[in-house]
């Protein structure tokens, strides 16, 4: 094992956590509760435990990474997709808490190398925000998409009341992250430097900031995976399958299609170049439109890695 320290494994869910240590084949499972929070953690310092894995599991897992490292202990957050591949492959089809909690020990103590996301207090805060906006925003559009069709006067009047709502406190949400980054030197470097990449708009510096915290800090080839937008080879013998994109931050990807199709299609020269080519290669759109993300990302880590804002003849061989 790569690395140091007892770890355990974590399984977290809204009513309840389970852990489990493989080397001392041990479990625990409490209540997701103040008492149970305080028998866990007491149970892992009497077992010496140094590292706690768990999954990202829709934000519950937030709440006991920050308990676990306020005990001292460090904490890794990985995919839960790559750990359920991972136990499919050691045969473990049977499904439940305490049984992926094994599951995520094991492949912690197997992949101790494996990217997790980094624990930064100020990104965490931004991504709460940024992620509370995009969830009014899909409730925003689901109601305007109802308004689409012919409705009763009651249900139109109460669906404008509540667009009127969201609007305000999306308004508001917009505020709380341009504050969160201008009082950050960090955030705001980052987001400046973000920002000078013709055809991203506010929204897309933010979400950029807030769901890939490792940019600038990984190689291209992870950045693009982290994404989503890594073309994989399906290939067989002499079978030559399509390559494919696979896994990413799904919400981070989905941000970026629209703004990167304004870029490579008008207002970002590079990409534009990047994307006409590509097309009088006979590359269908959509797939153009994939490479030009990858393209942007990697510009993206660059510039963030060198400290240095958009340098059009720089980026054009990136």
């Amino acid at each position: 094992m790569a690395q140091n320290g007892t770890i355990v494994g974590i399984d977290v869910s809204k009513l309840k956590i389970d852990g489990f240590i493989r080397s001392l084949q041990i479990g625990l499972s409490q209540p997701s509760t103040p008492e149970g929070e305080e028998k866990m953690i007491a149970w892992l310092q009497e077992n010496g435990v140094q590292v706690a894995v768990m999954e990202a599991s829709g934000g519950y897992e937030k709440r006991w990474a920050t308990a676990l490292r306020m005990a001292g202990i460090t904490v890794r957050i990985v995919d839960p997709k790559r750990v359920r591949h991972f136990a499919k492959s050691a045969g473990q089809l049977a499904k439940n808490d305490p049984i992926d909690a094994k599951m995520i020990a094991w492949f912690a103590e197997t992949f101790a190398g494996a990217v997790g996301q980094p624990h930064e207090p100020e990104h965490e805060e931004i991504d709460r925000l940024v992620t509370a906006r995009a969830g009014l925003l899909n409730v925003q559009t689901q109601i305007e998409n109802q308004g689409e069709h012919h409705q009763l006067p009651t249900v139109v009047k109460a669906q404008q009341a509540i667009l009127k709502t969201i609007r305000a406190q999306i308004a508001k949400l917009d505020a709380a992250i341009a504050a969160k980054i201008e009082t950050s030197p960090r955030l705001a470097r980052r987001a400046e430097i973000i920002a000078s990449v013709p055809g991203l708009g506010g929204q897309t510096v933010a979400g950029i900031t807030a769901w890939l915290p490792e940019l600038g800090q990984i190689s291209n080839k992870t950045a693009a995976a982290l994404v989503g937008i890594a073309p994989y080879d399906d290939d067989s013998g002499e079978h030559k399958g399509k390559r494919v994109i696979k896994g990413g931050r799904r919400k981070l990807r989905n941000l970026l299609y629209m703004p990167t199709m304004g870029a490579a299609t008008q207002h970002n020269p590079v990409l534009k170049a990047y994307y006409q080519r590509l097309r009088a290669k006979g590359k269908e759109p959509k797939v153009a439109l994939v490479a030009c993300m990858r393209k942007l990302i990697v510009i993206l880590n660059t510039m963030l890695a060198h400290d240095e804002t958009w340098k059009p003849q720089a980026r054009a061989t990136t």
